[in-house]
């Protein structure tokens, strides 16, 4: 889930005591930070996984939820499990924290996690209000900046379920051909459109989907066991990924189009 949905469903389950519902001097909201605090030791244990915002429970979690069904007892085993990792980091394996004192690391995790959802939020918006086809160019200028030759980009209109083409060289001699299909969606491709964008594709071909909303999950297993057909799934996760992971490769007019700033703080422990 979204962090926001999560705890968004947790405040409407569980009723908050008057403290709970205040703030922190800064400001800052005390039961969500309460909560985010709680949460970084599910993390350390495995039982619980955040990225860009997004909070999943892992398989490790589960079963800690079916062998510890008591709330208080799951809690302590979650603490423990984080302290255990804690003494197991070389740089805080020697430090004592005495009773009272703020946990650092904790801190940390909670303000690196905030900081990177506030950004994920505002790029996921820069694409919901791009226009569809200002994204087809974005993938265009990817592709190039992984050193393959785009040869044709779709205009506005039909264009036979194909919006990019590229080679693996400037003439096209070297297969294979790479077609590419690009989807600027809300919803989820579901598994009828990938088989639509799969038709088209030759013997030789190799198939790229990119969609901006991700792909369900019978999709995702379509396209997993396909043996004669070569399909790669991009959601805007993993396009954002390989956009800064070839950014330095982007020409300016693609930095222009989807403009990045890195900013570094202090992260936490991984």
């Amino acid at each position: 889930m979204q962090a926001r949905e999560a705890l968004d469903a947790l405040r409407m389950r569980v009723p908050l005591t008057e403290y709970e519902k205040g703030t922190f001097p800064s400001g800052a909201n005390r039961f969500e930070k309460i909560v985010r605090f709680s949460t970084v030791d599910a993390v350390k244990a495995g039982w619980f996984q955040k990225n860009k915002g997004i909070w999943t429970i892992t398989e490790k979690g589960k079963q800690a939820y079916r062998e510890y069904p008591d709330p208080e007892a799951f809690y302590k085993q979650a603490v423990k499990l984080y302290q255990e990792w804690k003494k197991a980091q070389p740089e805080t394996a020697d430090v004592e924290e005495e009773d009272g004192e703020p946990d650092t690391e904790k801190e940390a995790a909670i303000t690196y996690e905030a900081a990177e959802e506030q950004a994920w939020a505002e790029i996921e918006q820069y694409f919901r209000n791009m226009p569809p086809y200002e994204f087809q160019e974005l993938v265009a200028d990817l592709l190039r900046a992984m050193g393959y030759h785009v040869a044709w980009v779709a205009d506005a209109g039909k264009d036979g379920g194909i919006d990019i083409l590229a080679y693996n060289d400037p003439l096209g001699t070297r297969p294979p051909r790479i077609k590419v299909q690009v989807k600027r969606y809300s919803n989820k491709i579901d598994v009828s459109g990938l088989r639509s964008f799969m038709a088209v594709l030759g013997d030789n071909d190799v198939g790229l989907f990119v969609t901006t909303s991700g792909f369900t999950r019978d999709a995702e297993d379509e396209a997993r066991k396909q043996e004669n057909r070569k399909i790669t799934l991009i959601n805007l996760d993993k396009f954002f990924d390989l956009w800064v992971a070839h950014w330095p490769k982007l020409d300016d007019a693609a930095r222009r189009r989807f403009p990045l700033q890195p900013i570094y703080f202090l992260a936490p422990n991984t």
